[in-house]
């Protein structure tokens, strides 16, 4: 499996844990306001492979707990499965990241106990899904059965929204509320301008806004926490 991007440590990526983060490239989605956009495509010359990173996690036990993909969209990637089956062998966590379009993969993930933590991305209400992730349509379908895969069959999860200024409202985010009514947890970021960033002119909505935000969302998820902020 090619591997495009390898942080070594992280203590955000994988909460709770110790872990490194290994990107993935290739992406079905094309969001205005990604961090990665690098690894939309697979057109770069891949930083290692998966045997590059079992090897170096057999030097790291004991010192890191976690493996965290993330890309991209890891979930387009055929060989994953089995390198999380390695890495679980080996007494590793592992975490998914998803954009929630692949629901029949991430049935595969989560049937085969390949996954101890998922966090899928909620783009925006159904209405504006296609325009915040930067394309012409995208089937809600795939991500209502996503979120009860992760509901119904997540060791541990989280959703996610980055919020924009210029992408959300108040009515994204009381779509967002009953669209996963019944979650455990839910998270609104506020969006950080990078020089990685495809588009310019996107900002974050202040401190005020962001919890105006997640007041809508609280009366239908466990937990509702800002990030950033």
């Amino acid at each position: 499996m090619k591997i495009h991007g390898f942080q070594k440590l992280t203590l955000l990526d994988y909460p709770g844990l110790t872990a490194c983060t290994v990107f993935l490239a290739g992406c079905d989605l094309r969001c205005p306001y990604c961090h990665n956009a690098g690894l939309l495509d697979t057109s770069a010359s891949p930083l290692m492979d998966d045997g590059e990173l079992i090897a170096f996690l057999q030097k790291r036990k004991g010192l890191l707990d976690g493996v965290a993909f993330t890309g991209g969209e890891p979930l387009l990637n055929r060989e994953l499965p089995d390198v999380m089956g390695k890495i679980k062998s080996m007494g590793y966590r592992v975490k998914l990241d998803t954009n929630g379009l692949h629901p029949e993969a991430l049935k595969t993930v989560l049937n085969g106990g390949l996954a101890d933590y998922v966090a899928m991305d909620i783009k925006n209400s159904r209405e504006k899904y296609a325009a915040a992730s930067g394309v012409d349509t995208v089937d809600p379908g795939l991500i209502d059965r996503s979120i009860s895969l992760i509901v119904n069959r997540a060791p541990d999860y989280e959703f996610r929204t980055t919020v924009v200024e210029q992408l959300h409202n108040e009515d994204s985010f009381r779509a967002i509320g009953p669209w996963i009514r019944g979650a455990k947890r839910y998270f609104l970021q506020a969006f950080v301008d990078r020089d990685t960033v495809p588009f310019r002119g996107f900002t974050a909505p202040d401190a005020g806004r962001m919890e105006k935000y997640a007041s809508i969302v609280r009366p239908f998820v466990g937990e509702v926490s800002l990030r950033g902020i």
